[in-house]
């Protein structure tokens, strides 16, 4: 069997190869077979996670940034994918999706799942019709590939989240009819297959889904005949038992947009609530910091590593470092000071 490295143990090539930088891995696959094999395979994600050489991604559905006179640069409706690397402070842009001459799918799901970005849904941004279509990123090989369609009805304005290994799931939205949905499905992106999910207690347009400690969350969203009025509630899919837990009544305290949810890596909860940063304490949402004064609204986190990045408009973006609750507003070159729609993280 051909050696990853001539002369060295695999074991030991392995150790080098999961210390190359996120960018270089499309370029190390093309290599030889052997290490495109390995660069791959899930287990090296693994290793590479394990020992501590992972690089954070943060990757925003974003539109075109606006001229001196407020207008965005035409044309307006091109949403692309910035990448924004926190640790080296390097913006960046991925390739189109295939076939999509307009840009990116307004309003679509954005997730990260091992190696790969996932685009999910949308509206058409030339035919403004919704979408089922999934386009697949993945970093290893720099390529595009479409995953297999949404089964079922096409929705929009759904949540979606993954549990960052191989599983989305897709819950809630409104069909083309406005109708709010109660169904929800799983997505496994290893074998590009959708899975039945048993319905919701009651349909949720417009709701968010995050993965926290074994289970997907959606949370809030509205009923089709209280469109707009958004619910308190949440509910949690077991992925172990495959069932959803009762519901909970009262989870947001407060009848909101749940957009800004999100969690980190140890499990707790953070969201934007009026001109307060809160985080879920217990039974309660708790204040830990005040919104940048700058930001008016349009406000979107992404979380990673202890830190969470605030955007809003005017087009401006912050870091928080939640330890220390300290802001930090960040230099973003002015190609990328878009609005932005929706955001994810990928730790490769």
């Amino acid at each position: 069997m051909e050696q990853l490295i001539p002369g060295l143990p695999d074991d030991i090539a392995l150790e080098c190869l999961i210390r190359l930088p996120y960018n270089h891995l499309s370029t190390a696959s093309l290599v030889c077979p052997p290490w495109k094999l390995h660069l791959r395979h899930p287990d090296f994600l693994r290793h590479r996670k394990a020992a501590g050489f992972t690089t954070n991604i943060i990757v925003m559905a974003q539109s075109p940034p606006q001229t001196n006179t407020g207008k965005a640069i035409p044309p307006a409706d091109s949403y692309g994918l910035t990448l924004y690397e926190p640790d080296s402070g390097s913006w960046s842009e991925l390739p189109p999706l295939p076939g999509m001459n307009r840009g990116l799918p307004m309003h679509c799901g954005l997730v990260g799942v091992g190696l790969d970005l996932v685009v999910i849904g949308g509206y058409d941004p030339e035919t403004w019709e919704s979408s089922n279509a999934v386009f697949v990123y993945n970093v290893v090989s720099a390529t595009w590939r479409r995953g297999a369609d949404i089964p079922g009805v096409r929705r929009s304005f759904f949540g979606c989240s993954s549990d960052s290994d191989r599983m989305v799931l897709v819950a809630g939205g409104h069909d083309d009819d406005k109708n709010a949905l109660r169904s929800a499905l799983a997505y496994d992106v290893a074998e590009d297959d959708w899975l039945p999910v048993p319905d919701m207690s009651m349909e949720r347009d417009e709701c968010k889904v995050v993965f926290q400690r074994g289970k997907f969350h959606v949370i809030g969203g509205y009923q089709t005949e209280t469109q707009g009025r958004f619910q308190r509630s949440a509910e949690a899919f077991d992925v172990a038992s495959w069932q959803w837990d009762p519901v909970n009544e009262d989870l947001l305290e407060t009848t909101t947009h749940p957009r800004t949810c999100v969690v980190g890596d140890d499990g707790k909860m953070y969201m934007c609530r009026g001109r307060d940063l809160v985080e879920k304490q217990g039974a309660t949402w708790q204040p830990i910091a005040k919104l940048p004064a700058e930001l008016c609204s349009g406000f979107y986190l992404t979380i990673w590593r202890g830190k969470l990045l605030l955007s809003g408009t005017p087009q401006k973006a912050y870091t928080l470092d939640i330890g220390s609750r300290t802001w930090t507003e960040l230099v973003v070159p002015a190609k990328y000071c878009g609005l932005v729609q929706s955001s994810c993280c990928l730790e490769i």
